[in-house]
């Protein structure tokens, strides 16, 4: 699942017989989340969305609709046009959109909630000078992109991400 022809263009020229779902950007019409609903029941769902906050809006009134889906992330610096002024899927090189593909994360509507926000006070992601540039090396890192404290803490716990796995990310106790 992309969010538009540019995108698809960019994928169907890295992998020939794929099958892609577009969006038609940021309005998921009701049709379309019935649509992707039957689509996810029968065959599952990735979703590969341009790391912009439309993207993260996209994917997450797409998966709180159908449920478990399967989420692939891009940097977002690997994601910028050549003049510096869009952000988007199509933008990426192969080797980018390759690995984003084959690691990607399953989101879960039962969390553990395995990380609470007392655990991101305690690793500094929340609350401290430092904490949007921790965040962003995190979200780097584990292909979730940038987040406020409260979007992080959810990705987290729906991507069953635990405390040792971000201590090691971080370099932290």
């Amino acid at each position: 699942m992309v969010e538009g022809y540019h995108d698809l263009a960019k994928l169907k020229a890295i992998f020939e017989k794929i099958d892609v779902y577009i969006t038609n950007g940021s309005e998921v019409s009701d049709e379309t989340l019935k649509e992707l609903k039957i689509l996810n029941t029968k065959r599952g769902l990735i979703l590969l969305l341009d790391p912009d906050y439309q993207g993260e809006r996209i994917r997450r009134i797409i998966n709180d609709y159908v449920g478990e889906t399967k989420h692939a992330f891009l940097p977002k610096k690997e994601c910028i046009s050549k003049n510096k002024k869009k952000v988007g899927i199509e933008h990426s090189k192969r080797d980018v959109i390759i690995k984003g593909l084959t690691s990607f994360y399953t989101s879960s509507k039962t969390t553990k909630n395995l990380v609470e926000y007392k655990d991101l006070y305690r690793l500094k992601l929340i609350g401290n000078n430092s904490s949007k540039e921790l965040r962003k090396i995190l979200g780097e890192e584990l292909g979730i992109g940038l987040n406020n404290g409260k979007t992080l803490l959810k990705k987290l716990n729906m991507f069953n991400i635990n405390i040792s796995q971000i201590s090691e990310i971080l370099g932290s106790d």
